[in-house]
């Protein structure tokens, strides 16, 4: 078993990169839009403790299944200890059941992000996304008041990449992180 963690800031291409990587593995996706959309639709809104409920359940029983592996995706704040804590325990959750887990942290600046964050493929799959004002205000809101990029040396994790994926195609970061990780 094996658990890859997408991280990186809002827009910064983790479903995409993803999507690209379960092609070319034997992983399976998890976006995180995929239980945060359906659970504004039924709420109206974001709830957290929904949201996080979901995702324990679909990691517990992943991680207890025979599937390869999974490609999760986080936007992790660093400047934050509950995400820090957060990591820590799906980690665990992978762990304790045997799994391999691989960080891969995605970079890129503001602008491409906010190219990025009005492509169809983002708009299909995200649609809490698709008021376009606000999803760009929102972006930049988060820049603002969260550190979502991280420093020099600060991850420690043995199975970690930080690629700036600004120039570099969707497939191509997918071939580095399988290659770098022999997933």
């Amino acid at each position: 078993m094996k658990l890859v963690f997408l991280i990186g800031d809002a827009a910064v291409g983790k479903m995409t990169v993803g999507q690209e990587l379960m092609k070319i593995t034997d992983l399976r996706l998890f976006h995180n839009h995929m239980t945060i959309e359906p659970v504004i639709e039924v709420f109206g809104y974001f709830h957290g403790k929904s949201i996080s409920r979901l995702r324990e359940i679909i990691f517990e029983e992943f991680a207890a299944s025979d599937n390869y592996g999974l490609i999760f995706t986080y936007m992790w704040a660093f400047d934050q200890k509950s995400d820090w804590d957060y990591v820590e325990h799906v980690t665990n959750i992978f762990k304790k059941n045997g799994a391999d887990v691989y960080y891969v942290e995605l970079v890129a600046s503001q602008e491409i992000r906010l190219q990025r964050n009005i492509t169809e493929n983002r708009l299909r799959h995200k649609a809490s996304k698709r008021d376009i004002e606000i999803s760009n205000h929102r972006l930049i809101n988060d820049d603002s008041k969260y550190r979502c990029v991280s420093n020099d040396g600060e991850i420690q994790f043995d199975n970690y990449t930080k690629i700036d994926n600004s120039n570099i195609s969707a497939e191509l970061v997918a071939k580095m992180i399988k290659e770098r990780f022999d997933l």
